[in-house]
C-alpha cells in the first residue's frame, strides 16, 4: 500500500487556481522529488500532503497511522535568543537527550547537543531541523527546498545524509529541490511539476522528456548524466534500499 495516493488534486487560492488535476503516490523507501519554475505549485503540493491548506478538488489518501517529518524551507530564530541545540529540538516534542542525540547522529551533526543555536552554520542549522524532523521516526519525510541558501558542496552533502537516512530507516522521502544537478543523485523518481504534473519517472525519463526540456532547457543534461544513479537494480518494499553505490563525484 501506498503511504501517500494523491488523486486529482486542485489546490486555490481565492480565485487563483495553483495546481489541478495531480495525481501522485509515494511508496515506502522511496526517494521521490518534485521540480518546477517558481510558482509551479510545489510548496501548495506539500501543504497538502501535510493537511495545512484544504484541496479545492480531488482527494489525498493517508497510510493509516502514517507518521510524517517536514524540514521546511527556512526557519527563522532571532540570533539574540540564548536556545541550545537540545532545547530547540524538545520545543515541539519531549524527547529526551538521548533520544536527541540519535537523531543529530542520524542528521550526521553528532556534535551538536549542547550548541547555541546562533552559533550554528547555514549547513548545521539545515541538518538540527532534520535531526528534530526525525525525533518521531516518521515512515514519510518531506523536504521544502531545504538546502536553499547553502552551497554545491554543502547541498551534496545534505543531499547524501538524506540517502543515509533512507537506508538506515527504510523511511520514504518526498522532497522539492531546485537544484536540478544535485538532485539526480539521490532520486528514485522525479516529478516535474508546473500548475499540473508535466511528466514524472525516474531520472533518465524526465531528464529528456520535451515537457521537461521545455521549462528548464536542455543545457542541464549532462549534468543529469554525471550525477545520476544507475537504477536498474530491483528495490524491494521490504526492506530498506541499499544504495550503498554512489553517484559519480
Amino acid at each position: 500500500m501506498s503511504l501517500i495516493a494523491v488523486e486529482n488534486l486542485s489546490v486555490a487560492y481565492g480565485a487563483k487556481t495553483v495546481l489541478s488535476h495531480v495525481d501522485l503516490h509515494v511508496d515506502p523507501g522511496e526517494i521521490i522529488t518534485i521540480v518546477g519554475p517558481n510558482g509551479s505549485g510545489k510548496t501548495s503540493l506539500l501543504r497538502a500532503i501535510i493537511g495545512a491548506v484544504q484541496p479545492a478538488g480531488g482527494k489525498i489518501i493517508r497510510k493509516p497511522g502514517l507518521r510524517l517529518g517536514y524540514v521546511p524551507q527556512k526557519l527563522h530564530i532571532d540570533p539574540t535568543l540564548p536556545i541550545t541545540v537540545e532545547r530547540f529540538m524538545r520545543l515541539t516534542d519531549r524527547a529526551s537527550r538521548a533520544t536527541c542525540q540519535a537523531a543529530l547522529e542520524q542528521a550526521g551533526v553528532p556534535d551538536l547537543l549542547d550548541r547555541q543555536m546562533s552559533r550554528l552554520s547555514g549547513g548545521q542549522f539545515q541538518r538540527v531541523l532534520l535531526a528534530r524532523a526525525l525525533l518521531g521516526k516518521p515512515d514519510l519525510l518531506l523536504l521544502d527546498e531545504a538546502t536553499q541558501g547553502l552551497d554545491q558542496p554543502g547541498s551534496a552533502a545534505f543531499y547524501q545524509q538524506i540517502e543515509t537516512v533512507r537506508a538506515e530507516t527504510g523511511c520514504a522521502i518526498l522532497m522539492i529541490s531546485h537544484e536540478l544537478h544535485v538532485v539526480m543523485s539521490a532520486s528514485d523518481r522525479v516529478v516535474c511539476l508546473n500548475g499540473h504534473v508535466c511528466c514524472q519517472g525516474t531520472p533518465a525519463v524526465v531528464a529528456s522528456a520535451p515537457e521537461y526540456r521545455a521549462l528548464f532547457g536542455t543545457g542541464t543534461g549532462g549534468a543529469f548524466a554525471l550525477y545520476q544513479h544507475d537504477h536498474d537494480h530491483s528495490h524491494s518494499h521490504d526492506h530498506p534500499h541499499d544504495h550503498s553505490h554512489e553517484a559519480a563525484e
